[in-house]
């Protein structure tokens, strides 16, 4: 992790901004005077995503790179912890990152199905890592960034890693529904998720040709993210508008044993 943060109103952690919607996240709340985490999967790209941003006028005392790659739970343990040391009060934590559920099944270091490891259980981990500074002030929030993908998704709860019958877009789906029923886990903090729209982004062959820019996608990441927003605990938002979630990740019983499987998953690599 790159020197200390200049002093700043709120200290804001990004997952996934080297590029796209996280990216463009963290320009606009580093542009609002917030002072922002960029996480990267390695140092070289988030170098560079730094020296973008540098050059799209943001200040470079309000920026601080952390990497963690997030195939990797251990890193994720271990960014964590060098976060938690420096900052002991955290205002937001965006889980943005993501990726795209290879064409054959793919399987991690850590015995996880490599999209339900990098888009929901490293998230998991990340937040319940970080509950001491984001417990730290009242007001702090967690964002969610999901997909509206979750509505056709299932948790195949005997089989998370689909070893009997794989597809990229169903387990795709399953990480995005996992990440919005997390949201509704209680905490000491607001955690809502979020449908930024189909966005132009590595993501978008999984929904059409062609979306919105990701600067409009991270503009409605980044409202929630304001304190001036009002929020409900737990609610899912289809780009700016409170939208009722999948039926089955309103179920307080889906999120106990949601929450549990993911404990049992992140513990294997502790």
């Amino acid at each position: 992790m790159s020197s200390a943060l200049s002093p700043a109103a709120r200290t804001v952690l990004v997952t996934g901004a080297t590029s796209g919607i996280g990216w463009e996240t963290a320009r606009l709340l580093a542009e609002r005077g917030d002072a922002v985490i960029v996480h990267a999967p390695d140092q070289a790209s988030g170098q560079d995503a730094i020296g973008r941003l540098v050059a799209s006028g943001s200040d470079a005392g309000r920026l601080e790179l952390a990497v963690a790659d997030f195939s990797r739970l251990d890193e994720v343990r271990a960014m964590a912890a060098r976060v938690a040391d420096q900052h002991p009060v955290l205002d937001v934590l965006v889980n943005n990152a993501a990726v795209v559920a290879p064409e054959r099944r793919t399987m991690t270091n850590d015995g996880n199905e490599l999209s339900l490891q990098v888009n929901f259980l490293a998230a998991y981990l990340l937040t319940h890592e970080l509950s001491g500074p984001l417990s730290a002030r009242p007001g702090s929030r967690v964002v969610n960034v999901s997909s509206a993908m979750h509505r056709t998704a299932s948790i195949s709860w005997n089989d998370p890693h689909r070893a009997r019958r794989y597809s990229r877009l169903a387990a795709y789906a399953q990480s995005q529904l996992a990440l919005t029923i997390f949201a509704r886990e209680s905490a000491p903090w607001m955690s809502v998720s979020v449908h930024p729209g189909v966005c132009d982004t590595a993501l978008l062959p999984l929904y059409a040709h062609e979306g919105d820019s990701a600067a409009e996608g991270a503009a409605r990441v980044a409202r929630l993210c304001d304190p001036a927003t009002e929020v409900e605990p737990g609610a899912y938002y289809d780009r700016t508008a409170l939208s009722p979630a999948a039926p089955v990740a309103l179920e307080e019983r889906t999120v106990r044993r949601l929450c549990k499987l993911a404990d049992q998953l992140v513990a294997r690599s502790a």
